[in-house]
């Protein structure tokens, strides 16, 4: 059986837990995921460990944040005043937000972490930030 390798696509079955074992996402109960390894589809150190596997093969492995989401960065927690917000917004606990960078057309993700009086706390890092990863991965198929 050939290994995977970059520039193949392959298709996996995987399981995503925290260090505690909380799972975080799983295609188990769905769908097995494909992509083209090497084209930065998936984080990179989930990549890395999909390349050389055999159909068949199965491994768990730890991500550290370096190969993942990146570490956590308190500078990409903001606050805003609710006035900021269109007049209809109703913030909530959770919920996404987009708004444009200044200077450019990038657009930032934000999640309201946190409500207090007038004043809401906007956190662009992502979920999985600063976070060992664990993922069980089964490789299901590897084609040219």
């Amino acid at each position: 059986m050939a290994k995977a390798k970059n520039g193949d696509k392959v298709t996996v079955h995987y399981t995503g837990k925290f260090e505690d074992g909380k799972v975080f996402d799983t295609s188990l109960d769905g769908q097995p995921l494909s992509f083209e390894l090497g084209n930065g589809h998936v984080i990179q150190g989930f990549n890395d460990a999909v390349v050389g596997m055999e159909p068949g093969e199965s491994k768990t492995v730890t991500i550290s944040p370096d190969k993942a989401y990146g570490d956590y960065k308190k500078e990409l927690v903001i606050k805003v005043e609710k006035s900021k917000l269109p007049p209809d917004a109703d913030p909530q606990i959770g919920q996404k937000l987009s708004a444009n960078h200044s200077g450019n057309d990038t657009k930032i993700n934000f999640t309201i972490v946190e409500i207090e009086d007038d004043v809401l706390t906007l956190d662009a890092n992502h979920v999985l930030s600063g976070r060992n990863l664990v993922f069980d991965i089964e490789l299901v198929e590897v084609s040219s």
